[in-house]
């Protein structure tokens, strides 16, 4: 009874109630935005860092990795230790350098890469041939290099797989200098997890870069991803090797993760409030529709009670109308939400330095369940001042009064 009368109190005015139900649907899709930029963040940063299973980075001392051009030294040396730490199954040395291609008619800066492609963990190959094996450590203009660009590389310089270019380490405008030139012939296009999508961004064998940057950076690196064995516990093998290699900074997944939620906290409280305006627009959204409906239906409330009717069910008949336009907007509101936050995500990806596979909106069912655990009692809370109305009504005033009019 009380809810054949609440869908029949809704259908009375079909438009109203579906204005209604699309305010809510908003507001639901604004909530589920909100809760998946606030708790999404987090697991996707840990599956952007664990991409390739490396769970550490060791950078220079007091650095995050690559937030300074400090690098290393006596990297094989360095590198060597890390591997026989206990717990260690892979290292993959990397070093940064912005690499210029001399063009015929342009240069085009690209932030260079200089790393081991049989242990890489920086980039995928989309076509083409990867980087070959190291071999011996390469002295300039000996043999012509291999490299590997992402698709803005080739956007910027608009050359092809198999082409060769010229690239420079070191480049000064003002002088025209570089610290070394080298050959390159194109290998393959890549995508690079680590660097924005607009970035242009090369991949060169270690030993080539380090010869090209001058005897500076011969045998140095900017970081070392270090991978784990599986049942390892991560933070445990940061602890050696931080010991083996004091004049390092050894970050853990964990630590990472803190140090970019610092960062990052802006997001998060942005998605709090507008998540907390969203939930108080819908309810009172809810509370408005439905006090409407019970004052526009006074005399009807005021006979059914007259006749019999308990005050719980008319309660009931009242807080069901507003679960049912909760309910309804927020099934609505949730795949608005995914429309919207995939909309939203194409805005924040060309947000600058963002890296290419970070994502903001991950969409996890706990977001979803979340959600809808709020709405419904937003749709609880909403009832409750109508559902009061509508049970305090006196009976024989009401009944007079609808009588006279």
């Amino acid at each position: 009874m009380p809810v054949r009368l609440a869908l029949l109190a809704l259908l009375r005015h079909p438009a109203r109630t579906l204005l209604a139900i699309l305010g809510v649907a908003v507001s639901a899709a604004l909530l589920l935005d909100m809760v998946m930029l606030a708790s999404g963040m987090r697991e996707n940063f840990r599956d952007f860092l664990l991409i390739r299973g490396y769970q550490l980075r060791v950078a220079p001392k007091g650095t995050l990795p690559f937030d300074s051009e400090a690098t290393m030294d006596s990297a094989a040396a360095l590198v060597a230790r890390v591997r026989a730490v206990p717990g260690v199954t892979a290292v993959s040395p990397v070093l940064g350098a912005q690499g210029t291609a001399l063009l015929a008619d342009t240069m085009v800066t690209a932030f260079t890469l200089g790393l081991d492609p049989t242990v890489q963990g920086d980039y995928e190959l989309r076509r083409g041939r990867d980087l070959p094996a190291p071999r011996a450590r390469a002295v300039p203009g000996d043999t012509i290099g291999t490299l590997v660009a992402n698709a803005a590389w080739f956007a910027r310089t608009r050359l092809a797989i198999g082409d060769t270019v010229r690239l420079a380490v070191g480049y000064d405008p003002q002088l025209r200098t570089v610290l070394g030139e080298r050959r390159f012939v194109i290998a393959g296009e890549a995508r690079f997890h680590y660097v924005a999508t607009a970035q242009p961004t090369l991949a060169v064998p270690l030993a080539t870069l380090q010869a090209m940057a001058g005897d500076d950076r011969a045998d140095r690196v900017s970081l070392l991803m270090v991978k784990a064995a599986p049942g390892v516990d991560a933070d445990s093998v940061r602890d050696r090797i931080q010991a083996t290699a004091p004049r390092t900074s050894a970050i853990s997944l964990a630590g990472a993760t803190a140090q970019v939620e610092q960062r990052l906290a802006y997001f998060r409280q942005l998605a709090l409030v507008l998540g907390s305006i969203s939930l108080a627009v819908g309810v009172l959204l809810v509370t408005t529709l439905v006090t409407i409906s019970v004052n526009e239906r006074q005399g009807e409330i005021a006979v059914l009670r007259a006749i019999g009717i308990a005050r719980g069910s008319v309660v009931r008949q009242v807080f069901l109308e507003g679960l049912v336009i909760a309910g309804t907007g927020s099934l609505l509101g949730l795949g608005l939400g995914l429309v919207t936050g995939e909309w939203l995500e194409g805005i924040l990806r060309d947000f600058p330095g963002m890296p290419a596979t970070f994502r903001f909106f991950v969409f996890q069912p706990r977001d979803a369940g979340l959600s809808l655990v709020l709405l419904t009692l937003a749709g609880v809370t909403a009832g409750l001042y109508p559902a009061f109305r509508a049970a305090s009504l006196p009976i024989a005033t009401t009944l007079r009064r609808e009588a006279v009019a």
